[in-house]
C-alpha cells in the first residue's frame, strides 16, 4: 500500500442511502469535485469500496 489516496466525489450525495452518506463523511468529503487525501488503510478502502460508484480514486 502506497500510503495516500486522492478521493474525489463525482456524483451527488442527494438521495443516497444514509450509510453511503456516512461513508463519504467519514472520508472527509465535503463537496463534489473537491479532492481529499486519505490514508491508504483497510478501513478507508472499505468505505471507498462501498461508495465507489460515486468516487474517482487516484494514488497520491
Amino acid at each position: 500500500m502506497s500510503g495516500q489516496l486522492k478521493v474525489t466525489l463525482v456524483k451527488s450525495l442527494n438521495g443516497r442511502l444514509d450509510v453511503h452518506k456516512a461513508c463519504a463523511h467519514g472520508l472527509g468529503i465535503r463537496r463534489i469535485h473537491n479532492p481529499v487525501t486519505v490514508a491508504d488503510t483497510p478501513e478507508n478502502r472499505g468505505m471507498i469500496r462501498k461508495i465507489s460508484y460515486m468516487l474517482k480514486v487516484e494514488e497520491a
